[in-house]
Order: C-alpha cells, then structure tokens, then sequence
C-alpha cells in the first residue's frame, strides 16, 4: 500500500462530490436559460442531486462493508464519470435532472467509502492526519468550486464544469485500481435496502411536492404528493421500528436526548445554510446582473472560515463542551441571515450590505461544525459512531434538500426584481428564524 497514493485518491473521488454540490449553484441562471426551465422547476437541478446522496450514504457505507470498500469506490467513480457526461450533454432539463440524480447516486458511494478506505489504511496519529487532511481538501474543493466554476461559465458555458470531473475522475481511478487495497467487514451488518428505497420514495414525493406548490393552480397534485410522501414516510418509520439495530436509521439511537437535540439542531441549521448557498449566488446573476465567477466569490467566507475555524473550535469543544460553541454559532448565522433581509435590489453594495451578514454566517458555521462532528460521535456508543456521523451526515443533506424545494416560491418570483426581493427577503428571515431554533435546540437539549 501507498500511504500518499491512497490519501490522494480518496481526496480526489470525495472532491467530486464536494465541487459538483457547489458549483452547480453558479450555474443556475446560465442553464436555465439555456434549457428554457420554468421557475419552479429550478430548483431540482439542485435537489435531484441531493435527494439520492442524502438518503442513500449510509447505504452506500453499508455496501462498502459487504462487497468491498475500493470496489464500492471505483463504482461511485464511474457512475459519477458516466452522469457527468450526460450533465454536459443534456438536451433537456429531464436528461439533466436523471443524470444529475446518478451523480447523487454515485457521491452517495464514494463519500463514505472514501472515509472508510482511509480509517482502514491509516491507524493511530496517522488516521487522524490523514482524515483532517481529507476534510481541509473537501472545504478546500468547496471554496474554489463556485470561483473556478464561475470563471468556467462566464468564459465557456456551464457545459464544460461537468466535463472537468472526468480528468479528476480518472485521476481518482487510476490511483485507487494500483494502490488502494481492498477491504470489507467480516461480519457486516444486514443491508436495509427497503428502508433505503422507502425514505427514497417518501423524500421525493415530499420534496416534489413542495416544490410543486410554488406553482399557480397546482394545488391538487401538489397535496396529493405531499399525502403519498407522508404515508411513505411512516411506513419508513414503522418498518425501520422494526428492524432493531439492523435498520437504516436504528431509533434505539435516540433515546439520547442529546443525540435527539444534535439530529434536530442539524436539520435547522443545515437548512439555513442550504438555502443561502443556492440563493444568493442566483440573486447576484439574475437580479444584480454579475459575473457567475464574482457570484461565486461571494460566498467565499463561508468555506474558509469553516475550514480555519474547525481547528480551533475543536480544541474549544474538546476542553469547554460544544453547548455553549453551537448555540453561540447558530445564533451567529440566524443574525447573519436576518441582515440579509436588509437588502435592496437598487444600489448595492458588495461590502456593507453583503459582506457583513455573510461574514457572521461563515464565522457561525466555522464555530459550529467541529463541535457539532465530535459531539455526534461522543453521544452514543463506540460500536455506533460511524453509523451516528454517517446519519447526521445524511440528516444535513436532506435539510439542504427540502430548503432548496422551498426555494421555488422565490424563484417563481424572478419575473420582476421586486417581486424577487420580497421572496429573497421572507426567505433570509425564514433561515434566521431556523437558526435561531438550532441555537434554542444547543441550549436546552445538548449537555456537555
């Protein structure tokens, strides 16, 4: 085995999902345009990529474990290679939406492998530099994606940003078939693909039909899925009850009321955060008429601080407890969120009305992810870590899916800038409001 070799594969797969789940959102305005999508179907170009890596990771672990964590890899490489291309080639936006859902599909497989194949290949000190590495990459792939991406799109076309994953994926293939080991549990746990196909089923339906209802005249269809999803949902439930240990989502997990507390403060906080990635990128192409790539570059505070201040806030949390980081953290991103709904379509200004909310929303999240990582897996079991960050994991994607369906009742208001205000603005304040909640949630729900 090659230590570097192996380091540098599973960085090179996992980026793909980290850029692709970034730069996408830059390129809304241009491929809308060029597809001719309808307003409230913008948003799935986003979702139909996370639906299937929110519900589908901790399958994708658990198959790493039956069949071979470098074989489950090498499959996520080609599935992601192969949706890539019809990204680029897509002649519809329904080609889109089913290629970019094999992407989700396929970063569904490589993300928790790519963590696997590492804590397999490294033991003791060495682990642990090689995972922290593997993370400072991800925020690294997650800050210049929007900025290089951006440039892509205003230079070639937001075509050429799905192409530029197949140099990295070959890269990532050619290092992991020569160097990576194969590995797999003896004794792995039971895979629970119904429960998988089940949240699949219900999540959809839910998000397809909050992002129908945006629409005028839809209200039927639009209630008619959001029953079905429910209905799903609960036999999702009631089926993973069933199933002890051995389910996708083990409810003997949250008898902690702290585990309880993190798994929602996730949710609120991650849905926040999803909102604002997708929006604002969009709100300075479409309404503000800049550059995809200083677009891009505007949320560039965001990744940084996340990625500096991970460091330090794990040393916080590690000596002081994560209580009092993740309600001042998430408090800081509900204040953040709030000024946003300060600003105007006329006459703004980068640095006094962008800046400084998107500033306190980097450094929340910078003071947040670091406590909120160590505290999942110090709230139950040992045997039960890799399952707990995996869901929490999870649980951040699918916020980050249902804000972004949410988002269709502002971008069907696109038509006119000031309508469009009025959406940006109600949503900033719905996201400070989710903040606010994942900051009531640290207080009283999560002991140190």
């Amino acid at each position: 085995m090659n230590p570097r070799a192996t380091l540098a594969a599973t960085i090179l797969g996992s980026s793909l999902a980290f850029i692709d789940g970034s730069v996408v959102n830059v390129a809304l305005p241009a491929l809308a345009l060029d597809l001719k999508v309808d307003a409230a179907d913008l948003s799935w170009t986003i979702n139909a990529y996370l639906l299937p890596l929110g519900v589908l990771t901790l399958l994708g672990g658990a198959l790493g474990d039956h069949f071979g964590r470098r074989q489950l890899f090498q499959i996520g490489l080609l599935a992601f290679s192969i949706a890539s291309v019809v990204c680029a080639a897509a002649p519809s936006l329904s080609w889109l939406l089913a290629a970019r859902g094999l992407q989700g599909a396929g970063a569904a497989l490589l993300m928790p492998n790519s963590l696997a194949i590492l804590g397999g290949s490294f033991t003791g000190e060495a682990r642990g530099r090689a995972i922290g590495t593997w993370a400072a990459a991800g925020a690294l792939a997650g800050a210049l994606g929007p900025i290089v991406g951006g440039w892509i799109i205003d230079t070639f076309g937001w075509r050429t940003i799905f192409l530029l994953n197949l140099p990295i994926a070959a890269a990532a293939g050619y290092l992991c078939r020569k160097y990576v080991e194969e590995s797999k549990e003896s004794r792995p746990a039971p895979l629970d693909t119904a429960g998988a196909g089940l949240a699949t089923l219900a999540l959809g339906l839910l998000t397809w039909a909050l992002t129908k209802a945006s629409e005028s005249g839809a209200g039927h269809a639009s209630w008619s899925a959001a029953v079905a999803g429910l209905l799903l949902l609960g036999a999702f439930l009631r089926y993973e009850s069933k199933l002890g240990d051995a389910a996708l989502m083990p409810f003997s997990m949250f008898t902690a009321p702290t585990f309880l507390g993190l798994t929602l403060l996730t949710f609120f906080l991650y849905s926040s955060l999803g909102g604002l990635v997708v929006l604002l990128p969009f709100f300075l192409i479409r309404i503000e008429s800049w550059p995809a790539v200083a677009a891009g570059a505007a949320l560039l505070p965001v990744p940084v601080l996340i990625g500096v201040g991970s460091r330090l806030m794990g040393r916080v949390a590690s000596r002081h407890g994560a209580r009092l980081p993740l309600a001042i953290g998430s408090g800081l991103v509900g204040v953040g969120l709030a000024l946003y709904g300060r600003v105007g379509a006329q006459g703004l200004n980068y640095w006094l009305d962008i800046f400084p909310p998107t500033l306190l929303v980097a450094l929340g999240m910078g003071a947040c992810v670091a406590p909120l990582t160590t505290s999942v897996m110090a709230s139950v079991a040992a045997d039960r870590v890799g399952l707990a960050s995996g869901f929490n994991s999870a649980v951040a994607r699918v916020a980050g899916l249902i804000a972004t369906a949410l988002l269709g009742f502002v971008f069907a208001r696109q038509a006119s800038a000031e309508a469009f205000m009025i959406g940006f603005r109600a949503a900033a304040l719905i996201g400070a409001a989710s903040a606010a909640l994942a900051a009531g949630l640290a207080l009283f729900l999560i002991s140190d």
